[in-house]
């Protein structure tokens, strides 16, 4: 994984908001249960997403959660950064040696500065309603899978 299991947490949170967008406000520990999450970690969690704008928070008995903004507004970057913070602005060599740069660089530095401006891109570009339809499509084609296959036979990873 690129980034920190908070992350990884934080996205699915949003994707699973974003996969409700238009319904009831959910709930916390509705999402942490559907993504074996820890509910007192993503409660910590959506506090930064409500920080930086991402998510809605709502107190009381018909309290919960809710995106921020329309989730074709929202894009992984700033979910991930939300959580991460920016990227720093002096990088770290990818193979931990104290001098990297351009100009004295280690032996993975080219091709990891071309990686990392890929994904950075790719965050940038990628939105949240974008991966609330590939999540929808996923669980549609594994439901026809699971239909036309054996269940026993099947392995399904997380």
């Amino acid at each position: 994984m690129l980034y920190s299991k908070s992350a990884e947490y934080a996205i699915q949170a949003m994707i699973y908001l974003a996969e409700n967008e238009g319904k009831d406000l959910a709930m916390v520990s509705s999402i942490a249960e559907t993504y074996d999450i820890p509910k007192h970690f993503l409660a910590k969690l959506v506090q930064t997403l409500t920080h930086h704008h991402l998510i809605k928070s709502y107190r009381g008995r018909n309290g919960g959660i809710e995106l921020g903004r329309p989730a074709d507004k929202i894009t992984m970057l700033q979910v991930v950064n939300a959580i991460e913070g920016p990227p720093p602005e002096h990088e770290m060599c990818v193979i931990g040696l104290d001098i990297c740069s351009d100009s004295v660089c280690c032996p993975l530095h080219n091709q990891w500065k071309r990686i990392k401006v890929l994904v950075q891109e790719t965050l940038q570009h990628q939105t949240l309603a974008e991966l609330a339809m590939g999540m929808r499509t996923k669980r549609h084609e594994l439901a026809n899978l699971l239909q036309s296959k054996d269940l026993s036979s099947l392995s399904i990873g997380s």
